[in-house]
């Protein structure tokens, strides 16, 4: 953080002057440049919200991740990554190519009236972040980010520019985003546990959140982790080795006591995964949520829990079975709600031999 500061704004002259690479781009100039934390928590400013969405060029700031962002910058102060932020300017912008190479050069002193408006088209919240960091942090003001300036006299482009910015916006899948994360420790356990249990290991989709029907993967990351996070219940990020562990244990026993996932694990065996998608309810991310919500209510319950699992192979799995319907099946179509998997989950149970409901459980561990 001991970096020398930079001088990029002006009084005197009421300018920010920045180092620039110019290019163009549908046959207008725009420019891209490094701006301190300290410019940016003093001279860039957000849309009133008070104002009516007509009038503004941007959404709403959500409160609630600003501070989110801010704890991210300050506790990675050595591997925080933040992408460009994008800016309209609405007044005075000039741009003065290096001398020796000539009127067209592309590297340059980009020069912007303090006076003009400063609009953030894209990163609004990444700013908020930065501003609530460098008054908090002294020791970041001088720490950059790219920023890419538009020239937008009078702002009359900058709805358009925020419509066509977020348009096209593709978010990672949950899938991916588990496994590109290594910082978060829940992500980086359930890469691992992917590897770590026998049936997931090599059956499991890594990158997108659904399977195609010639895929020879069974699982989808995020569907292991949502299940598993049913299943652990954990109150902090943190996993303990113990939970770890059990969460190994329980999705083993589990696969062994399906038979036609096991079907799975015979080189023999002339099933493919897809054959099971299409015949059964188990082979969906909404049964695996449910085992892993019954499998919580079991293992705090039962000291005999594996012995309970056995009873899973038992289960009519079929997508035609009368018992799914109005659970996670309609009209013999799948369905994916919140209460249609908590009825699977109480069907389990009741097929595992516990004669608890979730509901019951869950009263009882309020009153503890």
């Amino acid at each position: 953080m001991g970096r020398a500061l930079t001088r990029e704004t002006d009084k005197e002259t009421g300018t920010m002057t920045f180092d620039a690479v110019r290019g163009v781009q549908a046959g207008k100039e725009f420019y891209s440049a490094m701006v301190s934390f300290k410019t940016i928590a003093e001279h860039f400013k957000f849309d009133d919200p008070s104002m009516a969405a007509d009038l503004r060029a941007q959404r709403k700031i959500r409160e609630t991740r600003v501070p989110k962002l801010a704890s991210y910058i300050t506790q990675n102060r050595d591997n925080y990554v933040f992408s460009s932020i994008t800016v309209s300017v609405g007044g005075k912008m000039d741009f003065h190519p290096t001398p020796g190479l000539g009127e067209l050069g592309r590297t340059g002193t980009l020069i912007i009236s303090m006076n003009s408006p400063l609009l953030i088209n894209d990163g609004q919240h990444r700013c908020a972040a930065i501003k609530e960091v460098f008054f908090k942090h002294t020791d970041f003001q001088n720490e950059k980010i790219s920023v890419v300036f538009f020239l937008d006299k009078g702002l009359k482009r900058s709805q358009q520019m925020f419509a066509d910015l977020n348009k096209h916006a593709v978010k990672p899948t949950k899938s991916l985003g588990l496994l590109y994360d290594h910082r978060d420790t829940f992500a980086r356990f359930i890469v691992n546990l992917s590897k770590d249990v026998e049936i997931f290991n090599g059956r499991t989709e890594m990158e997108r959140a659904s399977i195609s029907p010639r895929s020879k993967n069974f699982f989808t990351l995020n569907g292991i982790a949502d299940a598993t996070r049913y299943l652990l219940k954990l109150k902090t990020k943190s996993i303990p080795p113990e939970k770890q562990k059990l969460a190994v244990e329980f999705w083993e026993a589990v696969g062994n006591s399906m038979s036609d996932w096991q079907m799975l694990l015979d080189s023999n065996s002339k099933v493919s995964p897809g054959d099971l998608r299409a015949t059964y309810v188990h082979a969906h991310t909404n049964i695996l949520n449910a085992i892993g919500i019954a499998g919580h209510v079991l293992v705090t319950q039962h000291s005999d829990w594996k012995k309970m699992l056995k009873k899973l192979n038992h289960i009519p799995w079929e997508r035609t079975d009368p018992v799914w319907q109005g659970k996670i099946m309609i009209d013999n179509v799948m369905q994916k709600n919140k209460i249609g998997i908590k009825k699977a989950a109480d069907f389990i149970l009741l097929q595992c031999g516990s004669s608890t409901t979730l509901d019951e459980f869950e009263s009882q561990e309020k009153q503890k």
